[in-house]
């Protein structure tokens, strides 16, 4: 069985991938990172192409880690807004959200220019943000983690109890 983490971007799920790979003694697979490995910077692919382009590599990438078993998954934010991305993930996979609030997304998030749906009033985007896709990660969950206030080996350690 795979653990799939989804969430807002800055929710955790690479720091809590790497964590849960350590712990588990499961491989970690990051779909942003493989887009980047294959298609350069997430930025440029936004900027020279869009985000629907972007969300059809994102598939593509779903699919491909999703193969894999007994691994972690770190997908990107907006992974779980296509229904099939979900689907696919589920298939052999537990899918946990790291939920996190506006005040925590933004905390983390300052100075950090490296997320292009983040660009210009950070606040208002996530807000938005927010307010379409947690009933998406609410309805793909099939467990939540609420991460403000803990640290991350708190939230690998809640997510470990309810896997087992």
């Amino acid at each position: 069985m795979n653990v799939v983490l989804i969430g807002m971007p800055a929710s955790g799920k690479t720091t809590i991938a790497e964590i849960l790979g350590k712990e588990l003694g499961m491989c970690v697979l990051d779909t942003d990172a493989l887009i980047v490995e294959k298609h350069g910077e997430i930025n440029g692919i936004f900027e020279r192409h869009g985000e629907e382009y972007f969300r059809d590599l994102e598939s593509e990438a779903v699919k491909e880690v999703a193969k894999a078993a007994n691994v972690v998954i770190s997908t990107g934010g907006g992974c779980p807004l296509r229904k099939e991305n979900v689907q696919v993930l589920k298939e052999n996979g537990k899918l946990i959200f790291l939920r996190a609030s506006v005040d925590e997304l933004i905390r983390r998030t300052a100075g950090d220019g490296t997320r292009p749906l983040l660009k210009g009033e950070r606040e208002k985007r996530l807000k938005s943000l927010l307010a379409v896709r947690t009933p998406i990660y609410e309805k793909a969950a099939d467990f939540t983690v609420d991460t403000d206030g803990l640290a991350p080996e708190e939230i690998a350690n809640e997510i470990t109890e309810f896997i087992k």
